[in-house]
């Protein structure tokens, strides 16, 4: 009988994890109109520092998984006829925050300053969570929303030429 905690897989002999190639398959935005709408999305929606970021940060490892979600999530999901943006990114903060995904609930709601959402439809939308996927899933992304919602007040304060409450010059 075989270990199945052997880098080897079941009676094949083959390793489970094979080598990175070593030129890993990019996609060619020019060829891929699905790459090149997934990309202009995913820069409007979590904006092109971001983007850009993900991608000079990919390895070998990684950067068949960044162009593979550009092109699926992003390219063919994201870019369909039947939802507005808006109500995608509703759409994705209340998944990530059932699935308990802080890390990518905090980028999506970090997002909403990009897509317009307010913080009464983010509320609201927490609410659907609380009596769907639980009241300890709503309780952590209220938190988490709370957090980025009021660094964003702060950054627009900043932006406008305005001091944060209880600062002073001195």
């Amino acid at each position: 009988m075989s270990d199945l905690r052997s880098p080897r897989g079941p009676g094949t002999g083959t390793p489970f994890l094979q080598p990175v190639a070593a030129e890993p398959v990019l996609v060619d935005p020019a060829r891929d109109g699905s790459f090149a709408r997934g990309l202009e999305v995913r820069k409007s929606v979590l904006g092109a520092a971001h983007v850009e970021r993900a991608f000079e940060g990919a390895t070998d490892f990684d950067r068949d998984f960044q162009a593979y979600i550009t092109r699926a999530a992003w390219g063919e999901v994201w870019t369909r006829p039947g939802l507005s943006i808006q109500t995608r990114q509703l759409l994705t903060i209340v998944m990530l925050a059932a699935l308990n995904r802080p890390e990518e609930l905090t980028l999506h709601l970090e997002a909403t300053a990009n897509t317009g959402l307010s913080a009464e439809e983010i509320s609201e939308a927490l609410m659907q969570v609380a009596v769907y996927a639980g009241v300890p899933a709503a309780n952590a992304a209220i938190k988490i929303a709370k957090r980025v919602l009021a660094a964003r007040a702060v950054a627009g304060s900043k932006e406008a030429g305005t001091k944060e409450p209880g600062t002073s010059d001195g």
